[in-house]
């Protein structure tokens, strides 16, 4: 066995029993269990946002993830039935500083430790996320345990996780069905609404599609269907869309793209207008020659700083990604448009002379930030004939 590196938790004043995260270098981070009494594997990341916890459990992007919150209280308005972005959270486990166990918020329905409990997401508190976050920036994302077993079985656990590379993670988040969408955003004292009246058709590939993209999509008049990640350029097109949306998802682009990147280039050959949102940025990315790569860290926040390189102006936007595009491999004729202002990576593309574009930010992010919703109209103006 490796030899193991103990931060301890102070005593915790509920009656939550002792946990720890174990981590495949031998790590082992201890404090107080909550949430699903189940051991969680997977490769843990860092989230800097400080708002939409519930969003960020329940976006299909994390799957094979554990995400850690460098924001310190977590839960602190409890959750709710409507502020998810799939019914079916497959996040690996939650890390935090502090539980705040009694939320305060008129929409509340169950406190976070309710909530993980229905949904079988362990958790762990009061360890000291800072030094995690540290290590993270440090060496990269490593693999590790949510466990309330002995170091020994949290060490094995961690180290049976074979990593994001390689793994097609799609598949399993993606609908199984055809389906129809027509709910908006949420508005202030009203909830969601409905399209009625929609007046252009957009078929959506579902990667792990986030509920927000529909309802900013509905919210611009769209017929919506959504269609499963491993549908065909044929079974797309049947649905005569006036524009194809390639949606967000987890795992290694290069995998899901063996089976999708077929579609897409035929959607690109076809003049369809294309908009690509993160997982599908990153394969619209291959379907045009490009290359994509393994991040040591990954972007993973509501926080960044990404700059329009054919506008100049800085956005503010919300990310979740652990691959990116390489911008040097892109071939002649497609566009770099977008940069992250932390580290320099690709974060848009179009292709010259062609109704096709994507980021690899989240601009429907749901509760914020909203410096992209631009990016719908411009891909609703596309769909219908415009500029």
């Amino acid at each position: 066995m490796a030899d193991t590196l103990t931060h301890s938790a102070a005593p915790s004043a509920g009656d939550f029993s002792r946990g720890r995260l174990v981590l495949a270098d031998g790590t082992v981070f201890e404090g107080q269990s909550f949430g699903a009494d189940t051991v969680g594997i997977g490769e843990v990341c860092f989230n800097t946002a400080m708002t939409g916890y519930q969003e960020i459990l329940t976006d299909p992007s994390y799957a094979g993830q554990i995400v850690c919150f460098t924001f310190p209280h977590i839960g602190i308005v409890g959750t709710n039935a409507e502020d998810i972005e799939t019914l079916t959270p497959v996040v690996r486990g939650l890390i935090v500083r502090v539980d705040a166990e009694q939320p305060s918020n008129y929409r509340a329905i169950l406190a976070l430790d309710g909530w993980l409990k229905r949904h079988g997401i362990p958790a762990l508190a009061g360890i000291d996320t800072r030094a995690l976050t540290n290590k993270i920036r440090e060496r990269g994302m490593p693999h590790g345990a949510i466990t309330r077993g002995d170091i020994a079985s949290g060490l094995a656990a961690a180290k049976s996780f074979s990593g994001l590379v390689g793994l097609d993670l799609a598949k399993e988040v993606t609908s199984k069905q055809i389906y129809r969408w027509s709910e908006t955003p949420w508005a202030w004292s009203k909830g969601y609404g409905e399209e009625k009246a929609p007046d252009w058709r957009v078929t959506v590939i579902d990667f792990g599609v986030k509920r927000n993209i529909l309802r900013m999509l509905a919210g611009l008049g769209a017929d919506i269907t959504v269609v499963p990640a491993q549908a065909t350029f044929d079974e797309v097109l049947q649905h005569k869309p006036d524009g194809v949306l390639l949606s967000n998802g987890p795992g290694d682009p290069a995998a899901t793209g063996e089976y999708a990147i077929p579609t897409i280039k035929g959607l690109v050959d076809s003049n369809v207008p294309v908009f690509g949102i993160c997982l599908g940025h990153q394969m619209l990315g291959l379907a045009l020659g490009g290359e994509t790569r393994k991040m040591p860290q990954g972007h993973h926040g509501a926080n960044h700083p990404v700059k329009d390189l054919e506008t100049g102006k800085v956005e503010i936007v919300s990310m979740n990604h652990g691959f990116t595009v390489d911008a040097d491999t892109l071939p002649k004729g497609v566009i770099q448009t977008h940069v992250s202002l932390f580290d320099g990576t690709n974060c848009g593309l179009r292709v010259d002379g062609k109704k096709v574009f994507s980021v690899q930010y989240h601009p429907e992010a749901s509760p914020g930030p909203m410096d992209s919703h631009y990016l719908f109209d411009r891909f609703a103006r596309a769909a219908r004939g415009g500029k």
